[in-house]
C-alpha cells in the first residue's frame, strides 16, 4: 500500500463523501465504475470495501444521506425560522444556490433517476424531494394559502430550480439558475401579507 493510499484508508468513511457527490454527480450511478472510483478517491477497491462494504450501493445511500443532512441544514431549518415568510425563502434559496455551487453542479438526484440503480434509489429520492416540497408547503399553508395551491407551488418552485439547473448546464451559462433563485423567494411569497409587510411569523 503506498503512502497516499494508506493515508486515504485512514480517513473516516465520512471523510469520502464529498468526492464520491461529485463522481456521482460527474458519472452518474453507471458510468462511476468502482475502478473509476478506486483511481478518483486513491483507494485501492480492498480499501473502498473496507468503509463501504456494501460496494457501489452503499457509497450512493451514504451521498444521499449526505445531502440529506445538507438539505435540512440549508434549506429545510431556514424554512422553520420564525423570520418573515420572504426572508425564509430567500435563505432557502441561498442554500440552494450553496448546494449546487451557484447552478454549476448538476442534480444528483437526476443523475441517479436516469440510470440503472433508479429502481434501487428512488425511495430515498422521492422522499427527499418530499420533504423539501412539504417544507415550502407547509409556510405557505401557515400563512393561509389553500394547501393545494400551495403544494402546487411549492412543486413548480422545484421544478423551476430543476429546470433551470438542467437549462445552465446545457447551455454552459450560470444565468438562468442564477435568475431563478433571485426571483424565486418573491414569486413564491405572492399574495402573502406577512412575507410583503416584513411581519415576522411566530
Amino acid at each position: 500500500m503506498s503512502i497516499v493510499e494508506l493515508i486515504f484508508f485512514l480517513m473516516t468513511k465520512a471523510q469520502h463523501i464529498p468526492k464520491l457527490l461529485q463522481l456521482f454527480r460527474d458519472y452518474g450511478y453507471d458510468g462511476a465504475t468502482l475502478s473509476k472510483i478506486s483511481k478518483e478517491v486513491g483507494l485501492g477497491k480492498a480499501s473502498l470495501y473496507h468503509h463501504f462494504p456494501g460496494g457501489k450501493d452503499e457509497m450512493v445511500e451514504a451521498v444521499l444521506d449526505y445531502l440529506e443532512s445538507e438539505t435540512e441544514d440549508k434549506i429545510l431549518q431556514p424554512l422553520s425560522s420564525n423570520e418573515t415568510v420572504l426572508a425564509r425563502f430567500e435563505k432557502m434559496c441561498d442554500g440552494i444556490g450553496n448546494i449546487f455551487d451557484g447552478g454549476k453542479q448538476p442534480c444528483i438526484f437526476a443523475v441517479l433517476l436516469m440510470g440503472s440503480g433508479r429502481d434501487v434509489f428512488h425511495k430515498k429520492v422521492e422522499m427527499l424531494l418530499r420533504e423539501w416540497i412539504n417544507a415550502i408547503a407547509l409556510v405557505l399553508i401557515a400563512e393561509g394559502l389553500d394547501k393545494n395551491l400551495a403544494v402546487e407551488r411549492a412543486e413548480n418552485a422545484v421544478i423551476m430550480i430543476e429546470g433551470a439547473l438542467i437549462l445552465s448546464q446545457g447551455l454552459n451559462d450560470l444565468e438562468p439558475f442564477e435568475r431563478v433563485i433571485k426571483q424565486l423567494p418573491q414569486q413564491l411569497s405572492e399574495d402573502l401579507s406577512s412575507s410583503n409587510s416584513g411581519v415576522k411569523c411566530i
